[in-house]
């Protein structure tokens, strides 16, 4: 079996789902793949196709995310974060945009992502492939998005 440090260069999903090269981080590899979303938002957040782009990083994330896992043997290996990166990008549009705003949009992310409240947690177990690794990150992100929403009427 390969090992992500291998497997970053020899193909297009590789590079991509382990989030180009974050994933290969020693410690917390999905924390630093959600932090490329960052750069990624704010070079696209102008953009009218915005929402155009924030899809199709979902479903290109499925086949890389895919193809990745069946390479290493592990449907959701921990190298691969293009799930976080690309759920996290569809949050940002949400969140204030101050960098309390974008620290609590991150830390709101990481939470749910982490603690798999039901279902993200049910969905983790019973969904594989490439589906599975996004829908999880994709459920968190929603989750995340709700708490955001529901602060911003409080404030």
């Amino acid at each position: 079996m390969l090992r992500p440090p291998s497997l970053l260069l020899s193909h297009p999903a590789h590079f991509l789902s382990l989030g180009f090269g974050s994933g290969l981080a020693p410690k917390a590899p999905g924390t630093a793949g959600t932090l490329v979303a960052f750069p990624l938002y704010f070079l696209l957040q102008g953009s009218p196709l915005f929402w155009v782009w924030g899809a199709a990083f979902v479903l290109v994330g499925i086949w890389a995310c895919g193809v990745t896992g069946r390479a290493l043997g592990e449907h959701d290996h921990g190298s691969i974060v293009w799930d976080e990166i690309a759920a996290f990008l569809l949050v940002l549009p949400f969140a204030p945009p101050t960098l309390a705003g974008y620290a609590l949009a991150f830390a709101l992310f990481r939470l749910f992502d982490i603690w798999k409240p039901f279902p993200i947690g049910w969905l983790d177990a019973r969904v594989h492939g490439g589906l599975g690794v996004m829908l999880d990150d994709l459920v968190a992100a929603l989750y995340a998005v709700v708490v955001l929403l529901l602060a911003a009427r409080w404030m």
